[in-house]
């Protein structure tokens, strides 16, 4: 965290890194390999699409 001089900065990274995060955060170790992809392909779609701008973006 010491590289942010600013803690505006640090706040909003934060905001963002944990709406990501716990997008793509599966629990992979809960999960066979074949489920955990499906998942990941699901995660990675949806997020492709939220990025494109056809949806709207919650954060």
């Amino acid at each position: 965290m010491l590289r942010f001089r600013q803690m505006r900065s640090l706040q909003k990274f934060a905001a963002v890194h944990s709406s990501v995060h716990n997008h793509f955060n599966l629990d992979r170790h809960l999960n066979s390999r074949d489920r955990f992809k499906e998942n990941r392909q699901a995660a990675l779609a949806e997020w492709r699409q939220l990025a494109a701008g056809s949806g709207p973006l919650y954060l």
